[in-house]
């Protein structure tokens, strides 16, 4: 943390009024907040009654955000809280919702190249940042990036990400998770009206695996955790993952941003995994370089997988990217899809003058539903695109 960063604030409970309920589900409940001092932003918040683990995440994703400050295209601290009842802290609010929802808005459910290039250049600076700190995400998919008011991403939700420290090359460090039980965590989204449908995503959290492969001189996990659809082989395998599962990830998401689906989902899980091991990802038409980077980071050997060497560098000189200008990514004013301004208007709907959040958990005790993306009446794009 840079010395003109401010600390999270503590914020104070008895201030906060909620305006919206963002989504609820296992993890917790996400609310649209404000109080007496800081801008609207989102409070994620969870029971202390709910399962121990779910805790255990919400401490763990606190401790990583907290290292998080100034950088554009990750969410970071502003604050956080707890009581008897509730542990909860404030990120950023973004109005634009996320990546899948506005993949959906599109005529085919895809984006341009063009747009792909933006989304990825700005995605790759984000995970580049979070490994020169240390920090594998492991959970990277369009749920969890945000379309900020500016109409740039952010990544959020990072209680499954990690930090590996150094080992020697002779044995391999303990890595200590904050769970070693499998839990499947469902998320995904389904707008009837709109007639819009994903199958929900299956969320695996970490469960201790043995079988290691060498890597380089860095620690790795022997955890399997992640998004099925989204997975690296190595996790799936047990045999021992680092920094490379991230490329794999950008190269899933680059796919079904590309194509509206992802390379190797199955019928049902068994079948997704052996997809993953086993088939190389079909590509429609003639190759060019943009499917070209897909390949290269969807190398199943992590050893060969573009960036495992030299990390975000390698990926940012592919031909793709050719000319861009990765100093000025956050300079640029009108970026592909910009939030509506009724949007980025506050209203209330949880009563006038809002909710007490301590109130509002003393008062509901029903089972969670499962956390859903924001409809699609949530944000509208600009018209035309710009060329990046």
């Amino acid at each position: 943390m840079d010395s003109n960063t401010k600390p999270p604030l503590a914020l104070e409970l008895d201030n906060l009024r909620a305006i919206k309920l963002l989504g609820k589900g296992a993890m917790g409940t996400v609310f649209l907040v404000h109080d007496n001092s800081l801008h609207p932003f989102a409070l994620k918040v969870v029971e202390k009654s709910s399962l121990h683990h779910s805790l255990r995440r919400a401490r763990h994703e606190i401790s990583i955000l907290s290292r998080l400050q100034n950088h554009p295209f990750l969410s970071s601290l502003l604050g956080s809280s707890e009581n008897q009842e509730i542990i909860c802290w404030a990120i950023p609010y973004c109005p634009g919702g996320d990546l899948n929802v506005l993949r959906y808005r599109q005529a085919d459910h895809v984006f341009s190249p063009a747009v792909i290039r933006f989304y990825l250049a700005e995605i790759i600076c984000a995970l580049e940042h979070l490994h020169r700190q240390g920090i594998v995400y492991r959970d990277l998919k369009p749920e969890n990036i945000l379309v900020q008011q500016s109409g740039h991403v952010t990544l959020t939700d990072f209680d499954l990400s990690r930090t590996l420290t150094p080992r020697n090359s002779s044995a391999l460090q303990s890595f200590s998770d904050p769970e070693e039980e499998p839990q499947l965590k469902k998320k995904g989204f389904n707008n009837n009206k709109k007639g819009l449908k994903k199958a929900k995503s299956a969320r695996v959290s970490p469960v201790s695996r043995r079988n290691p492969i060498e890597f380089s001189s860095n620690e790795r996990s022997n955890s399997f955790v992640g998004t099925e659809e989204y997975m690296a082989p190595e996790i799936i395998t047990g045999a021992g993952h680092e920094y490379a599962v991230d490329w794999w990830a950008l190269g899933v998401l680059c796919y079904e941003m590309l194509y509206g689906r992802t390379p190797f989902k199955g019928k049902n899980r068994k079948e997704t995994f052996h997809k993953i091991l086993a088939m190389q990802p079909e590509f429609i038409g003639k190759p060019d370089s943009l499917t070209d980077l897909i390949g290269k980071l969807l190398e199943k050997d992590p050893t060969r997988r573009l960036g495992y060497r030299r990390g975000a560098s390698e990926i940012k000189e592919h031909e793709f990217f050719r000319g861009l200008k990765w100093e000025l990514l956050t300079e640029v004013l009108r970026p592909p899809f910009l939030p509506s301004r009724d949007e980025t208007e506050i209203t209330e709907e949880l009563g006038k003058g809002g909710i007490d959040i301590t109130e509002y958990f003393q008062k509901l005790k029903v089972p969670p539903s499962p956390l859903r993306s924001p409809s699609l009446d949530d944000y509208e794009h600009s018209i035309s695109l710009t060329e990046f």
